[in-house]
């Protein structure tokens, strides 16, 4: 079992940045891939970001590429997602994820990741 705790999140206004961190419980954090998703209300759980056990390799949803940016600290357990130059559009709920999988393909599918957080709000006003 792994607990994931997302923190961070907050109210800004567009054009601005936030850190988001995920902690997360268990000695083998360092052997998972990680992902950030989020959701808006009224909209399907969406792929943000992913990068690898070691960090070397990432990925980021198209909407994101740019302005966010997914790094990760395995001595502490932590993922973080810094989010830049905010749009209102980015407004949502966002969530950190395990991806166990062996492999890199279909990073943005919901399905392939094994445990998430409760998420953290993200409000960004125009």
């Amino acid at each position: 079992q792994v607990q994931l705790v997302e923190s961070g999140g907050g109210s800004v206004q567009a054009g601005g940045s936030l850190r988001l961190s995920c902690a997360a419980s268990g000695r083998t954090f360092s052997t998972y891939a990680m992902g950030w998703f989020r959701q808006a209300p009224g909209k399907e759980r969406e792929f943000v970001a992913h990068i690898s056990w070691g960090g070397f390799t990432t990925y980021y949803a198209d909407s994101v590429k740019g302005r966010f940016t997914i790094s990760r600290d395995n001595a502490k357990n932590l993922v973080y997602l810094q989010l830049s130059s905010l749009k209102p559009e980015d407004t949502a709920v966002y969530y950190c994820a395990v991806d166990r999988a062996s492999d890199y393909y279909n990073v943005g599918e919901a399905q392939r990741y094994d445990y998430w957080g409760q998420g953290t709000q993200v409000t960004v006003s125009s």
